[in-house]
């Protein structure tokens, strides 16, 4: 109880001194503007009750969407507050031992500290706007910023049949997070004007549990590919993240989750394969169950891979991409293409192609993002069709990726 105290105790503190220095910057620039001042205090305060609230109030189980826009507001506050205190806390620095070389020197009379200079907190201000706007953007914008990212991949070995085939692959649909219904109409009808031949889903149809794709499912029974729309399962999808009441309640859920893969058209690969055929020629489609570097590893290769060919073309999809570094490349097999999502770049960073490419999910995974070739063997993460936690996305938008395969010419 003493060390939960105390831990109260230093996050407040915490917490304080942020909004305390960020008033500071508030003062400085509106020094006459009461208004202002009691405005700055009566959103932080709005926003910690709120938050207060939202983890008093948060069920995995009732899906509270206060705790994502308690993520939002948090962020939106906090993170302009942290770039403030940086400047001012820097520029305290300075000011001391300003102040102690001045009165060292006795050159120095009366207040200790030199007064904080307005080009600094303007400075300050103006920067922390950038990521306030940002996130603000994110929120009211970015997470239906659908975009389409294309990649036409070569082989030696790809059957002339499967020369320029063509595959869509979605990812991370979070289905428990959508909150509007006609952006999420367009994002699908997007999803069909690229005219597939397949429709590859890598994972976590849903948040917690099966329920949550239940007010979606016309929308997505409307996804079209000539040659069939196939499903693999992600870490969020078999509800390990919430408290059940019983074991056959948490089993119950997972095989309606099997059911609703169904309903939607998918078929659903669960550590098994099937070939794709077309003409007289065949590749093989690989699924396994989610496995994950830290995470559960339900997956099995190579059940899915034991009765395939060692000369066939294989594509696998397995929703983590660390699966890919710990097993995969190495696999017996020569697995030409895998397909993961899982991380969602985050959902924030920083991408200007040819320039510059990063996001907070580059520390957790080497390959977090985009096409990646390795022994050979080619890798595409795609940043996730939805949004988890926090409602938005700033700079990693959602993802619609088309790959083409190429039988390259000799």
């Amino acid at each position: 109880m003493v060390s939960i105290l105390v831990r109260i105790f230093i996050f407040l503190l915490v917490i304080g001194l942020i909004d305390w220095y960020s008033f500071q910057a508030f003062k400085t620039i509106f020094p006459t503007q009461t208004f202002v001042k009691i405005g700055y205090w009566a959103f932080s305060i709005f926003v910690y009750l709120f938050v207060a609230y939202a983890f008093l109030t948060f069920s995995r189980e009732a899906m509270n969407p206060s705790f994502g826009r308690m993520a939002s507001l948090l962020i939106l506050s906090l993170i302009p507050k942290l770039i403030i205190l940086a400047f001012l806390f820097g520029e305290d620095i300075l000011r001391f031992f300003s102040g102690a070389f001045q009165s060292f020197a006795g050159g120095r009379e009366g207040d200790f500290l030199p007064d904080r200079r307005k080009f600094i907190s303007q400075t300050a201000f103006a920067i922390a706007a950038i990521p306030f706007l940002g996130i603000l953007h994110g929120v009211l914008i970015g997470k239906y910023r659908y975009r389409v990212i294309k990649h036409t991949l070569e082989f030696d070995d790809l059957p002339e049949e499967f020369d320029g085939f063509r595959i869509t692959q979605i990812s991370d649909i979070h289905s428990g997070s959508f909150d509007d219904p006609k952006k999420l109409e367009y994002g699908v009808d997007l999803i069909n004007k690229q005219e597939s031949d397949l429709i590859l889903f890598t994972g976590d149809l849903v948040n917690n549990h099966a329920g949550e794709m239940e007010p979606w499912m016309e929308t997505f029974q409307k996804l079209k590919a000539r040659m069939g729309k196939y499903s693999i399962l992600g870490n969020h999808d078999y509800g390990d993240y919430m408290s059940w009441p019983s074991k056959e309640a948490k089993v119950a859920n997972l095989q309606r989750l099997f059911e609703v893969h169904e309903e939607l058209g998918f078929k659903l690969l669960r550590n098994e394969s099937l070939p794709i055929q077309k003409g007289e020629a065949s590749i093989d489609l690989i699924g396994v169950e989610n496995w994950g570097k830290g995470f559960a590893q339900y997956g099995d290769l190579a059940k899915a891979a034991a009765n395939l060919s060692a000369q066939s073309f294989k594509i696998l999809m397995s929703h983590d991409p660390s699966h890919f570094d710990e097993e995969v490349k190495s696999f017996a097999h020569h697995i030409h293409l895998t397909l993961s999502g899982h991380t969602h770049g985050m959902q924030f960073g920083i991408e200007i192609p040819g320039w510059i490419k990063w996001s907070p999910a580059s520390l957790r995974y080497p390959k977090w993002a985009g096409l990646y070739e390795e022994m050979g063997r080619f890798l595409h993460v795609n940043r996730g069709f939805g949004f988890l936690a926090f409602p938005g996305r700033v700079g990693i938008w959602p993802e619609i990726t088309v790959l083409e395969l190429k039988r390259r010419s000799i």
